[in-house]
């Protein structure tokens, strides 16, 4: 998409007057140059134009609220002298991924006075030796190079303004985000899982072994007891025929003796 197209959908029905940020990222510049971003953004405060094959920033307007520029990922080699009359409050800028070679490409940045952040990852100029000294030295004003101070201290996560993360693309500021622990980590260490599988099995196994044990015991002393049972009901039989056998002979001696007062008489 071309990037006058793009900033007219930007708009959404606002005058430019109103519009505080503005990202066209991956439009297209028909001639390398800034396109569509006219003096009429009076109110602008963030510019990305990432991606969208700048050669140059000789056309940038005049943009007094701007403070923070991403222009990574094109081609602007140099003409970094317009930033400090159009943009005299820029404090961040991104020139990373650009056909930044020389460090006297730079120079013109001394006259942004209020310039704090400057990132240069992946511009030619990095690879020179001692680097980081020459550019601190150079710009005086700037805090953080490439997220980092001189003293190699990154920039401080309540400072979200300066503090970006590297990407392929694109460099995007870094919003501060909440630890939250993994499902993996709740679920303990590896292995763990495993093992209580296995011991599931090796006790689902014992108590198997151990319940037809017990249902062998019982079905033995549900036996026993049946046993028992038909024993005593043999004994009882065996008492009865007993007792009844010892009346009959009671009766029969009672009789006899009858007999035998009849006879007297």
């Amino acid at each position: 998409m071309e990037m006058k197209k793009r900033i007219s959908l930007e708009l959404r029905n606002r005058s430019p007057a109103e519009v505080r940020e503005l990202v066209v990222d991956s439009c297209r510049s028909a001639d390398g140059e800034v396109e569509g971003v006219t003096e009429e953004f009076s109110a602008l405060e963030v510019l990305s134009m990432v991606n969208v094959g700048l050669g140059s920033l000789a056309k940038l307007p005049a943009l007094p609220k701007l403070r923070k520029l991403e222009v990574s990922d094109n081609s602007i080699s140099g003409g970094l002298d317009a930033l400090a009359e159009k943009c005299p409050n820029l404090s961040y800028l991104n020139l990373s991924g650009n056909h930044i070679k020389e460090l006297s490409s730079l120079q013109p940045l001394q006259n942004l006075k209020n310039l704090k952040s400057l990132d240069l990852y992946s511009c030619g100029v990095t690879a020179a030796d001692g680097y980081r000294d020459a550019v601190f030295r150079l710009l005086p004003q700037v805090v953080y190079l490439d997220g980092f101070d001189p003293d190699d201290n990154e920039v401080p996560e309540s400072n979200g303004e300066f503090r970006v993360r590297f990407g392929p693309v694109l460099l995007v500021p870094c919003v501060t985000r909440c630890s939250v622990p993994d499902e993996d980590d709740e679920a303990g260490p590896p292995g763990d899982e495993d093992e209580d599988e296995d011991d599931e099995e090796e006790g689902s196994e014992v108590g198997l072994s151990y319940l037809m044990k017990e249902g062998i015991q019982d079905e033995e002393d549900d036996g026993d007891y049946v046993e028992e049972e038909e024993d005593d009901e043999e004994e009882e039989e065996d008492g009865e025929d007993d007792d009844a056998l010892a009346q009959g002979e009671k009766r029969k001696r009672d009789a006899d003796d009858e007999g035998d007062d009849d006879d007297d008489e």
